[in-house]
């Protein structure tokens, strides 16, 4: 089938860089979903830039393919009664589009029923390319949509120019009000005017000579190698975010990246306040010495198309220095008046839990009975007594919220936690108390990092639990995808937190020892929740995570132990066939009352099997093993024993007596497991 080149522009005002980002594979996904409806399968490009969407294919059939289409009808003994076309066989007639007696027979199964075949002829790709962009663009959601002009319709930001170009022909479609044309737009910086593109091999050259770097890819490659210059001429290091670089490689049609400094002074300021008032507001990228301290220097990305650009980087140190000057005064204005709680009785926290001074009582209360919990390894880890790390742990807690009410937290509001460290320290507070200030919030995400000592842990651990408590207290519970209180991120940042502490925390126990901090609720609906989201923090086999639930752990490091030691072991070997022996010991045990203590006697033995195999459990089951790993390997060794057993031995023997031993030495095997999972549980 013949193919040709196809270009689409679609071309926009300033597309914001965060809305598109987010979309950029459905917006690719899209295109593809549609080809695939018009039966158009082809490779594609995607490329974008601040003021265009733009596809290209470098061969696209011309026209779908013909096919056939088959309809079959209702059976012939119901289409025909009394040699005349019933209502069924008529409306099938002029389902087909054709007369009744133009219908065919074919056998389905044991019946004649009617049919019929028709040709399809494909259309042109010229008559259905309108159509698809239209779609397309119809099927970009960026959240928060906008109009213009009268019209009804409504897309992130007002189209402009359009072209659809399919081999030497240009597509005549309207969208949006805009008629596609033949011409495009280049960098503003080069002019404002429409250039006209005589064919597709033309487009990518006139936008370079316009300046403008169509590939993000490109673009992203010009900034970086911008990057080494100015890291090699000047000895510095510049902070490559990859998330700040795609957001100015979105905003970017001609980018050169541009060395800017300010007065060393603001370097009084913490790092994170100055980063913070370069990436966030100005999306500067912050620069480092060689010593790794943060330098008095930017790097600004810019879009400019100049000769000279001193302008530029002059321009942007005047917009920066007014931002350090505020936060320099806040610095100071804070430093002065301390840190101080008062005032957090009216911030008000969730409707029916009372404020933030509420919030940081129950804070306390919780943290200070997890110290309880947990002192012995507080101790160890810390060097410090019991009473110290009582008063320094209501300390914290106490001084946790102060910065909410700072100037410089109002101002720079992703900056709360970590001001309060700040001030803390220059307020002569102990370093473990200023840290756990510091790491009050983490892990902050997934994969984000945890809190370094077990002692901030458990202040991070204490805010979680009373956010998630206090919550399903009021009723406030995630349904469906909606979790307005990141409830579910409170829940795997205990569970990493736990699990990376390596510490005990027995779920149900844990909950009610909590649970009289609050009105009533069911603490059941909260534990399956908080397993809920350990299903999805493991992430592996469901089954075998249902089989350790199974067996009623509910201490979350164990039971990320044990699910571990599963996975590891039945990686390592064989699963499908060792399981076709456990399944059948698991099977075998259903028949044994839970309840019953199982006694094993040797002298009813009357096949070798039998006493190789209880001789073999008692030799490995009376060893003390390092961890659930080695106990399972040790236990999985009796696969070829067990079959032998199976093989030699009548488990069922009609003497009860015989029987009911060789029952009990299998379900001894099975409880041996029991202790970690249930295998019945376990699906392969």
């Amino acid at each position: 089938m013949s193919k040709k080149l196809l270009l689409i522009e679609i071309g926009v005002e300033e597309l914001p860089a965060i809305p598109l980002l987010k979309i950029l594979e459905r917006i690719k996904k899209s295109w593809d979903d549609i080809l695939s409806e018009y039966q158009l399968e082809s490779d594609f490009d995607f490329f974008y830039t601040p003021r265009r969407l733009v596809l290209c294919h470098k061969e696209i059939p011309i026209s779908q393919g013909d096919r056939v289409e088959e309809l079959v009808g209702p059976p012939v003994d119901i289409a025909i009664k009394d040699g005349k076309p019933t209502k069924a066989g008529e409306g099938f007639a002029k389902k087909c589009g054709v007369t009744f007696e133009e219908l065919k027979r074919i056998s389905k199964g044991s019946r004649e029923v009617l049919y019929y075949s028709k040709k399809i002829e494909g259309k042109s790709t010229k008559e259905l390319l309108p159509k698809m962009v239209s779609s397309w663009i119809a099927s970009m959601n960026f959240g928060k949509m906008m109009r213009w002009g009268n019209r009804q319709e409504e897309f992130i930001r007002p189209i402009r120019w359009i072209q659809i170009r399919l081999g030497d022909d240009s597509i005549d479609s309207e969208i949006f009000g805009v008629k596609s044309d033949t011409k495009t737009f280049v960098h503003r910086m080069v002019s404002f005017d429409s250039v006209e593109v005589k064919n597709i091999e033309d487009y990518k050259s006139i936008l370079e000579d316009g300046r403008v770097i169509l590939n993000p890819i490109e673009r992203c490659k010009s900034i970086e190698s911008d990057f080494d210059l100015i890291e090699s001429e000047n000895g510095l290091k510049i902070e490559r975010d990859s998330a700040l670089l795609d957001e100015v490689v979105a905003i970017t049609e001609y980018p050169k990246a541009l060395l800017g400094s300010f007065d060393e002074k603001f370097l009084e300021l913490p790092p994170e306040v100055i980063m913070t008032s370069m990436k966030e507001h100005q999306r500067y990228f912050p620069v480092f010495d060689n010593n790794a301290e943060l330098s008095n220097h930017f790097v600004v990305v810019s879009n400019g198309v100049t000769d000279d650009y001193s302008k530029i980087v002059s321009g942007n140190e005047r917009v920066l220095r007014p931002r350090l000057e505020d936060a320099l005064f806040f610095y100071h204005n804070d430093l002065k008046n301390g840190l101080s709680i008062d005032g957090l009785e009216n911030i008000q926290f969730i409707d029916g839990l009372g404020s933030l001074k509420d919030k940081v009582e129950r804070e306390r209360n919780i943290a200070l009975r997890l110290v309880g919990i947990y002192m012995d390894k507080l101790e160890q880890e810390s060097g410090r007594s019991s009473l110290e790390l009582e008063q320094m742990m209501d300390r914290a807690i106490t001084l946790a919220k102060a910065d909410l009410l700072t100037e410089m937290v109002y101002e720079f509001t992703e900056l709360q936690g970590l001001m309060g460290y700040y001030y803390a320290k220059a307020l002569g507070e102990d370093d473990l108390v200023c840290k756990a200030i510091k790491e009050q919030y983490r892990p902050e995400g997934e994969g984000a990092k945890l809190p370094t000592t077990l002692f901030s842990s458990i202040l991070a651990m204490a805010i979680k639990l009373d956010t998630l408590m206090g919550l399903f207290s009021v009723g406030q519970i995630p349904t469906g995808s909606r979790d307005p209180f990141a409830l579910r991120r409170a829940v795997n940042g205990i569970f990493r937190i736990v699990t990376s502490n390596d510490i005990p925390f027995d779920l149900p126990i844990i909950l009610e020892l909590l649970s009289d901090e609050y009105s009533p609720f069911k603490i059941e609906l909260l534990e399956e929740f908080m397993i809920d989201r350990v299903y999805k923090a493991l992430n592996v086999n469901p089954s075998i995570i249902t089989a350790v639930l199974a067996t009623n752990e509910r201490d979350l490091n164990e039971l990320s132990k044990k699910v571990k030691a599963l996975v590891e072991v039945l990686d390592s070997q064989d699963s499908r066939e060792l399981f076709t022996t456990f399944k059948r010991v698991a099977n075998i045990s259903l028949e044994i009352d839970d309840s019953k203590e199982l006694n094993v006697d040797t002298k009813l033995f009357q096949e070798e099997a039998e006493s190789r195999l209880w001789e073999e459990f008692i030799e490995l089951n009376s060893k003390d093993y390092e961890s659930y790993r080695d106990k399972l390997e040790a236990l999985f060794t009796l696969k070829e024993p067990l079959d032998r057993f199976f093989d030699e031995v009548l488990v069922n023997a009609k003497e009860l007596e015989l029987r009911e031993n060789r029952k009990s030495l299998i379900g001894s095997i099975y409880r041996a497991f029991l202790e970690i999972a249930d295998l019945k549980e376990i699906s392969i």
